[in-house]
């Protein structure tokens, strides 16, 4: 987009205020499902900052995969699973919580230091791609053609395997005990009204 740079900045402010608040939220809410909205939020400004970048194809696949389809589905999962047990607290819980924020603060940090120490290369010339298809495109075809296909290879596996796991089978021993019980358990007149209903002679005999 050929927008003014004081437009790109502010825009790039509060996209990535938008997306720091939503993965704080994420994180730190107790309410699944809110976190759940709330990472739909954070993949939303993260198509923002994708569309400020000119990659406008990569903004579409992040809203259409990531918020259309996985957030979703994990949105769906959750109620589905309706769960309604309370929250029983963990005990010594302020350890994983202090190793966590360790972990955090640490990736923050090593992040912000490669910001700081990475010669960024600011052109005063706008130039915006023909198009980033047509760029992705070659680069999946050329450049990144084996990644591309043991993606492809990985996705197609884990397609197979949801197929097995979802289909039942009927193994013979099991189809047979499953038979004999249903067999016992089935409602069965008693054999002397049958006697007389079929052979009505049969009694005066």
């Amino acid at each position: 987009m050929n927008l003014a740079e004081g437009v790109q900045i502010v825009s790039f402010g509060l996209l990535a205020a938008m997306m720091l608040g939503a993965a704080l939220g994420v994180v730190l809410l107790s309410n699944v499902v809110y976190s759940a909205f709330l990472l739909a939020g954070a993949f939303i400004s993260a198509a923002g900052l994708y569309l400020l970048l000119n990659a406008d194809f990569v903004a579409m696949a992040q809203v259409l995969v990531y918020v259309g389809a996985v957030n979703v589905l994990i949105i769906f999962a959750i109620m589905l699973v309706n769960k309604r047990e309370d929250f029983t607290p963990v005990p010594q819980a302020w350890i994983r919580k202090s190793a966590t924020a360790v972990v955090c603060v640490g990736l923050f940090g090593l992040l912000s230091t490669m910001v700081l120490a990475t010669p960024w290369a600011i052109s005063t010339e706008a130039t915006v791609p023909s198009g980033s298809i047509v760029v992705i495109g070659k680069h999946f075809f050329t450049d990144f053609l084996l990644p591309f296909e043991l993606a492809s290879v990985l996705l197609l596996m884990a397609l197979i395997g949801a197929i097995v796991l979802a289909r039942r089978e009927f193994l013979p021993d099991l189809e047979e005990a499953n038979l004999q019980q249903t067999m016992l358990t089935l409602p069965e007149r008693p054999r002397e009204l049958t006697s007389a209903g079929t052979n009505p002679g049969s009694q005066s005999k």
